[in-house]
C-alpha cells in the first residue's frame, strides 16, 4: 500500500476524478454514506483556500488511487477532520472492501492524533477510537416527494396538516408564495447569512459567521458548480421578498442541510419548515435520494425525519507525547457538553440560559442616541 500526501493544489486532475467516481457510486456498492457532498474534493480543496494545513492523503494500490483521506494538520502533528466544527461527514473516501490500518495511516500523514465528530458509518479503523456515537436524521425522497408527504402525512398528521395551512396562510397574508430551488443572486446569500449570524446571537450561540473563513468559505461553495457537486441556495418568497433560505451542499444522490434560516416577522408562518418541504419536493425532482439534516436535537428535525444515520466522534492516536496532551485538553469539554445535550432535564435549562444571555447581549448591542436637553 502506498501513501502519498498532498497539499490540496496538487491534487492531479485525475486523481480529482477518482475520487469524485468513488463517491458516485457509492450506493451501488453499499456505501451510501460516501456521497455525502462534506467528502467531496471540492469540499477539502474549498476548506484548503481557505485554513492552513489542509493535505490530502492518496492510498494507491498497484499505482492506482483506492482511496482518499482529507484532514487538517499543525505543525505538532495535531490532526483534524477538515472543516472540523461545520463539516457533517467525515471520514475516509475508499473502494468497496478497502481495509486500512489506522496508525499507518497517520503515521504516513505525519498526524500523532486525528480527531473527528460527525465519522460516517463503515469507517470500522477509525471506529475503534470513537467516544460517542449520535443520529443524523435524514428525509428520504427517493421515492418521490409525494410518497415523502404520504408518509409525513401517516407519521404525523397534524404536523403535516398545519405547516401546509400556515404555508396557505402565508399566501393570503403576506402575499404570493414562490420558491427558488437555486437560486444564484448573492445579495441573497448575504441576508440568509445576516439572520443566521442574529439567530445565534438571539440564541446565545457562537455567531459562526464572525470568522472571516466560514463566510469565505460558504460564498466560494456557493460559486462552486460543477455535475457532481455544487453549492445550493433555497430560498422561500412571500410577494417577491425572502422570509426563509438554506445553503447547503449537494452531490448527484445527496443534499446536506447546512445553514437554514428566516425573517423573525414571518416566525408565526413557520416559514422555515415550508421551505424544507420545499426543498424535499425540488430535490426529489433532481434525483436526489436523501436530505441529510445533520446531527444534532432538533424538534423540526424530528418532525421531518424519515430515518436516522448514525455519525461518532473521537480520536484517533499514535503512541505519542502529542496525542496525549491534546486528549488531556479536549476530553473534558466534550465529556460536559454531551452530558448536557444528551439529557434534557440539562440541556432545556442551559437552552434557556443561552437565550438569556444572547437577549441581553442583543439589547446591549444597540446603541441609543441621547436626548438633547
Amino acid at each position: 500500500m502506498d501513501i502519498g500526501v498532498y497539499r490540496p493544489g496538487e491534487l492531479s486532475a485525475a486523481d480529482r476524478a477518482a475520487w469524485t467516481a468513488l463517491q458516485s457510486k457509492a450506493h451501488l456498492q453499499g456505501s451510501p454514506e460516501l456521497a455525502n457532498p462534506f467528502l467531496s474534493p471540492e469540499f477539502a480543496l474549498a476548506v484548503g483556500r481557505c485554513r492552513r494545513g489542509v493535505r490530502i492523503a492518496v492510498v494507491r494500490e498497484r499505482g492506482d488511487p483506492v482511496a482518499f483521506f482529507p484532514f487538517q494538520r499543525t505543525a505538532a502533528g495535531v490532526g483534524r477532520a477538515v472543516g472540523l466544527g461545520i463539516s457533517d461527514a467525515q471520514g475516509l473516501v475508499h473502494r468497496p472492501g478497502f481495509t486500512w490500518d489506522a496508525r499507518e495511516l497517520l503515521r504516513a500523514c505525519g498526524l500523532a492524533v486525528w480527531e473527528f465528530d460527525h465519522l460516517v458509518q463503515g469507517q470500522g479503523p477509525f471506529e475503534a477510537g470513537a467516544s460517542g456515537s449520535f443520529a443524523s436524521p435524514v428525509m428520504d425522497v427517493d421515492r418521490g416527494y409525494d410518497t415523502y408527504l404520504a408518509q409525513l402525512r401517516e407519521r404525523s398528521p397534524k404536523f403535516a396538516r398545519t405547516t401546509l395551512a400556515k404555508e396557505r396562510k402565508l399566501g393570503r397574508t403576506a402575499g404570493e408564495v414562490r420558491y427558488v430551488h437555486d437560486e444564484r443572486d448573492p445579495a441573497v446569500l448575504r441576508t440568509l447569512m445576516d439572520w443566521k449570524s442574529a439567530q445565534y446571537r438571539r440564541t446565545g450561540r457562537s455567531d459562526r459567521f464572525a470568522h472571516a473563513w466560514i463566510a469565505g468559505l460558504v460564498e466560494q461553495l456557493f460559486h462552486t458548480r460543477s455535475e457532481p457537486f455544487a453549492g445550493v441556495l433555497s430560498v422561500l418568497y412571500a410577494d417577491g421578498k425572502p422570509v426563509a433560505a438554506h445553503f447547503g451542499l449537494r452531490t448527484e444522490r445527496v443534499l446536506a442541510c447546512w445553514f437554514p434560516a428566516y425573517d423573525p416577522q414571518y416566525a408565526k408562518y413557520s416559514p422555515g419548515l415550508v421551505l424544507h418541504l420545499r426543498m424535499a419536493e425540488a430535490a426529489a425532482a433532481d434525483g436526489v435520494a436523501y436530505l441529510d439534516l445533520g446531527r444534532g436535537r432538533k424538534e423540526y428535525k424530528d418532525s421531518l425525519k424519515t430515518r436516522e444515520l448514525t455519525v461518532s466522534e473521537g480520536w484517533v492516536t499514535r503512541r505519542h507525547p502529542v496525542a496525549v496532551g491534546h486528549r488531556v485538553r479536549r476530553v473534558p469539554a466534550r465529556a460536559l457538553r454531551n452530558a448536557v445535550v444528551s439529557r434534557p432535564e440539562l440541556f432545556e435549562p442551559a437552552d434557556r440560559l443561552l437565550k438569556k444571555v444572547g437577549k441581553i447581549r442583543s439589547v446591549s448591542s444597540v446603541t441609543v442616541k441621547p436626548t438633547k436637553t
